[in-house]
C-alpha cells in the first residue's frame, strides 16, 4: 500500500476554507483596530495566521476589500444582537431601556467595533458606503426602536416626539464615548469610564437619561 493521504473531501473544504477566512478575519481585525486602515499590513496578518499573503488576496482580494469584511463581520454582531433582542413582554419604560443596556453591554465587549468604526470615520465611511452588504443590513435595532415608541406614546407614558434615529444616536453617542474616549477623559479628568466599580452606575444612568428624555414635560409651544 501506498502512504498517499486521502484527498480531503468537499465538505472538509469548505470547513477548513470557512475556518481559514474567520481566522484571518480574527487577526485583521486586530490588526486594523490596532494600526489603522493606512498603518496595517497584510504582510503581518499573514504572518500571524496560519495561511498566507496569497490566500489572503484570494478569499478577500485585497486590503481594501478585507477591511470591508472586517467591517462588515463587526456590524452584523451586533445587528445580530439587535434581532434577537425580545422585548415584546415588556412595557415600553422597561423595553427602552433594555435596548440602551444591549449597545452598553455590546460597545463594552468589543472594544475593536469602536476602533474600527473611528477609524471609518476618518475615511469618510467610504468602505461602508460602497458595501451592498452593509447597505442591506440597515439596523434592526430601528425597527424595535419604533414599535417601542409607538407602544409608549398611545399608553401615554412617552410625551416626547422623538425620531426612531435620533433616539439611537443618544443612545449609541453614550456608549461609544464611553469606549472611545475613555483614555482622554481619564487623562483629562482622572476617571476610568470603563472602571468595573462604576459599571452599573454609567449603564443605570444611560437608561435613566433615556427615560427622562422621553417622559419630560413639554412646555407648550
Amino acid at each position: 500500500m501506498t502512504s498517499v493521504e486521502e484527498p480531503a473531501r468537499p465538505g472538509e473544504r469548505i470547513r477548513d476554507a470557512a475556518r481559514t477566512r474567520a481566522e484571518i478575519l480574527d487577526v485583521a481585525t486586530q490588526e486594523f483596530a490596532r494600526a489603522g486602515y493606512d498603518g496595517a499590513r497584510v504582510d503581518e496578518i499573514a504572518a500571524r495566521t496560519r495561511t498566507t499573503k496569497r490566500m489572503i488576496y484570494y478569499y478577500f482580494g485585497g486590503k481594501e476589500r478585507l477591511f470591508t469584511a472586517v467591517l462588515e463581520r463587526a456590524y452584523g454582531v451586533i445587528r445580530e444582537a439587535e434581532q434577537q433582542l425580545d422585548v415584546g413582554h415588556l412595557d415600553p419604560v422597561a423595553a427602552i431601556r433594555r435596548l440602551a443596556e444591549v449597545t452598553f453591554d455590546h460597545h463594552e465587549r468589543h472594544p475593536d467595533f469602536i476602533r474600527l468604526v473611528s477609524i471609518e470615520n476618518i475615511h469618510g465611511a467610504e468602505h461602508i458606503t460602497a458595501s451592498e452588504e452593509l447597505g442591506r443590513m440597515g439596523s434592526p435595532a430601528l425597527d424595535v426602536i419604533r414599535r417601542i415608541l409607538a407602544a409608549g406614546q398611545e399608553s401615554g407614558l412617552f410625551t416626547a416626539d422623538v425620531d426612531a434615529v435620533d433616539l439611537h444616536a443618544m443612545i449609541s453617542s453614550f456608549c461609544f464615548f464611553r469606549v472611545s474616549n475613555r483614555h482622554t477623559f481619564g487623562a483629562l479628568f482622572g476617571r476610568d469610564l470603563v472602571d468595573p466599580a462604576r459599571r452599573e452606575h454609567y449603564r443605570s444612568m444611560l437608561g435613566d437619561m433615556v427615560i427622562a428624555y422621553l417622559t419630560a414635560e413639554r412646555a407648550a409651544d
